[in-house]
């Protein structure tokens, strides 16, 4: 019996098979979604200084370029990479940002209740990725639903999807998480 698979699946098959042809029919197909994506999480992130929702796309865009294919498992597989891009591309911005302040503050980002759980905290990017690097030493998948949510800017069935997971198993590790996130945060901030 054969699968059906929706458009950018069978791009993403073409694009991992060799076909140059097939990327650029991919990011034309999910260029919407990644705008949507960056759209939240520069959102989230107070409009990330400089970096508007245009550019955080087009730098997604040459880290995906530049991957070359690659065995994309499927459509969840390839937001997921593009989200974990996008947070590579917001921490070396603000790594380069601490850096031109020489011993400045890390750039502040707000963290509302739907980002990391503070209703009225706020936590640095960097911070963040740091805290999310822990967290993954113990508990991979729940570092992988911070990521998404916080980076990814996706919603839990989002997320549920990338993660081909339970919408109740993403709200349950989202929980846990949080928590990690908080408390790791706040021994930054005391330490």
């Amino acid at each position: 019996m054969a699968t059906t698979q929706g458009p950018i699946t069978a791009l993403l098959n073409r694009w991992s098979e060799g076909d140059a042809e097939a990327f650029p029919q991919l990011m034309a197909l999910a260029y919407d979604d990644l705008r949507a994506i960056a759209h939240r999480r520069l959102l989230t992130t107070g409009g990330g200084g400089t970096l508007a929702t245009t550019a955080l796309v087009h730098e997604t865009y040459l880290r995906l370029a530049g991957r070359e294919g690659g065995a994309w498992a499927s459509r969840a597989h390839f937001y997921a990479f593009a989200a974990h891009a996008m947070r590579h591309i917001l921490v070396d911005r603000a790594r380069q940002a601490h850096a031109e302040r020489r011993g400045g503050d890390a750039v502040r980002i707000p963290l509302e209740e739907s980002a990391v759980g503070a209703a009225d905290g706020s936590a640095d990017v960097l911070g963040v990725d740091e805290a999310i690097e822990r967290l993954a030493e113990r508990h991979p998948r729940m570092a992988r639903v911070v990521e998404l949510r916080f980076f990814g800017g996706l919603s839990v069935p989002e997320v549920a999807g990338v993660l081909n997971a339970s919408i109740r198993s993403v709200e349950r590790e989202w929980t846990r998480a949080k928590a990690y996130m908080m408390e790791s945060l706040a021994d930054d901030d005391s330490g």
